[in-house]
């Protein structure tokens, strides 16, 4: 059986997911609300003129379907917030009985840096919990995601950029019961010329360094411990991999799967399950600011790892970049999104 989603016709969720400009897709699906969310720190202007914005900030959108998106509420201003450059890849993380915001940031003349914003509701308002960083002193960082280990302890694992260290990491540090402050010292759980499925990024046509981007954390059925994780692979592709934990937790060592989940210019993933129980992997596609769109798959767990089923969107039709560019078609896809369990809450 497959459940066929059609564009809503009543105006609450006007944003088709084939329409949606957004970089670093996270969506979180709030079963007290019962509605998926996405957080944007842009917005289309020629679709939604009317919002006006002063100060940096981001925004969420919701939905009932995965499909039809709400129109773009702000859900956090700068206000007197220290950051006012690089709101990037935000995420949601529910927690303790609150939603955190856990993003990147930046001020001009200081280093990018990842903290937790605190709010009652999926769409905030959302407030610093502190004013200072989480992540480390002296150290240009990004891409901070929350991970909670077999001891109901918080830590944020994160990426310490390739600009600073030529080969980048990926790094973890624990956190404060309130995710308000790192009360220990990091650690590097691995480097992106570890795996080897990856390359220099191609910096105007010429060697780079080694990129970390996005690493999520998920815990498969059979109890093992992975963590996605984008880099880009010998072709210049922008690429969503994963690594195993030997130890099933954050330590580690982590060893990285010679098997990649998206080689098309698509990468930046994270993990969800529907409401109706089905995995799902979001990324967006392809790596140009201005083209980038969600692709939405849905995934299955074997012994061997994760494996993707299916892309449902439609957006990798025309979209896809990298090696599968010269394959895309001349028209936007206009077949209806199929699932293969309801992504819709049962009421």
């Amino acid at each position: 059986m497959s459940y066929r989603i059609n564009e809503d016709t009543t105006g609450a969720y006007p944003y088709h997911i084939r329409d949606v400009h957004i970089s670093d897709p996270f969506i979180f699906a709030d079963p007290i609300t019962g509605k998926y969310y996405t957080y944007v720190q842009f917005i289309d202007r020629k679709r939604f003129p009317e919002i006006e914005v002063s100060e940096p900030c981001f925004f969420v959108l919701e939905s009932r379907d995965l499909i039809n998106w709400s129109k773009p509420e702000i859900c956090f201003r700068k206000g007197d917030f220290w950051a006012d450059m690089d709101y990037w890849a935000p995420e949601m993380h529910f927690w303790k009985g609150k939603y955190y915001l856990i993003s990147s940031f930046r001020a001009k003349g200081t280093y990018r840096r990842c903290q937790c914003l605190v709010g009652e509701s999926p769409k905030g308002p959302f407030k610093p919990i502190k004013q200072e960083p989480v992540t480390p002193d002296g150290w240009h960082c990004l891409d901070g995601t929350l991970y909670v280990d077999r001891r109901d302890n918080p830590w944020m694992v994160f990426c310490h950029e390739w600009l600073q260290v030529n080969d980048g990491q990926i790094c973890a540090i624990p956190l404060s019961e309130d995710l308000g402050e790192a009360i220990g010292e990091p650690i590097i759980l691995f480097r992106a010329s570890d795996a080897p499925w990856t390359s220099q990024k191609l910096v105007e046509g010429k060697g780079g360094g080694w990129v970390t981007d996005g690493p999520f954390l998920h815990r498969l059925s059979n109890g093992e411990l992975i963590m996605l994780w984008s880099s880009f692979s010998e072709v210049g592709n922008y690429t969503t991999g994963f690594a195993k934990s030997l130890s099933g937790d954050i330590r580690g060592p982590w060893v990285q799967n010679e098997r990649v989940l998206y080689a098309m210019d698509g990468a930046h993933a994270m993990l969800f399950k529907s409401f109706g129980g089905q995995l799902m992997m979001s990324l967006h596609c392809p790596n140009r600011h201005e083209a980038k769109r969600i692709l939405l798959f849905e995934m299955e767990e074997r012994s061997s790892g994760l494996y993707v089923v299916n892309e449902v969107t439609g957006n990798w039709y025309d979209k896809a970049g990298g090696i599968a560019a010269r394959y895309n078609y001349r028209t936007p896809c206009v077949e209806i999104p199929c699932f293969s369990k309801n992504p819709v809450l049962e009421e």
